[in-house]
């Protein structure tokens, strides 16, 4: 009778343990254009059919916090499930000017300056509901900006843990090995999400990094 106790109380507490661990909250966080949506969408597409998001060339088109429940992953025999969420471009200021230069409206510029300002509030709100944080950065571009610094030192200070992915290294001008000088003490990944290059390696980050949750 006892060790039926103490056996079904196991199974509770181990239980729910392996069911959050198995259920994890995965950011995507970076500066805009960095390809944080794409990289989300290559992920939902692969294991769900779906997208997340709208992409394009125009900075902050991801201007609200969006996610995807039940993203079931699996690489090398390895199952876990995740909800993916994709957060808008991080930023210092958004000028409505920067859409004017996309040829948008005067009108609709302000508005989604004002919605992507808000958006970036939302997304620093949601950091204390992440598990662990996908950080995208453009590879092409100096990795030692303000805004990277800022989203890295917010991590740490939450003691989240953080997977760096250098995104674009389908371009000439990519330079993995200058994100790794940058932030020696993180795991670095690069990745093509447009042309969907070196994923094997990213998935295998993704479950690494759930290690430390």
């Amino acid at each position: 009778m006892v060790l039926r106790i103490i056996r079904n109380f196991s199974l509770r507490i181990f239980g729910g343990l392996f069911k959050r661990r198995d259920s994890l909250k995965i950011g995507f966080y970076g500066p805009p254009n960095a390809g944080k949506t794409s990289l989300a969408n290559v992920i939902c597409r692969d294991w769900t059919g779906e997208d997340i998001g709208t992409v394009s060339d125009v900075p902050h088109e991801t201007r609200a916090v969006q996610f995807k429940e039940k993203v079931e992953i699996e690489h090398k025999g390895k199952k876990m499930t995740l909800k993916l969420i994709d957060t808008p471009g991080i930023a210092t200021k958004v000028d409505y000017e920067d859409f004017i230069k996309h040829g948008i409206k005067r009108g609709d510029a302000k508005r989604r300056a004002k919605e992507a300002t808000q958006g970036i509030i939302d997304a620093i709100k949601w950091l204390d509901d992440m598990d662990a944080v996908v950080v995208v950065l453009d590879a092409t571009l100096n990795p030692y900006s303000q805004v990277n610094v800022t989203i890295i030192g917010n991590l740490l200070a939450r003691k989240i843990p953080v997977l760096i992915v250098g995104n674009k290294i389908d371009l000439r001008r990519a330079d993995v090995k200058k994100i790794e000088s940058a932030f020696p003490d993180y795991d670095v990944v690069g990745i093509s999400a447009r042309k969907k290059l070196n994923m094997e390696e990213f998935y295998e980050s993704i479950f690494k990094l759930t290690k430390r949750v």
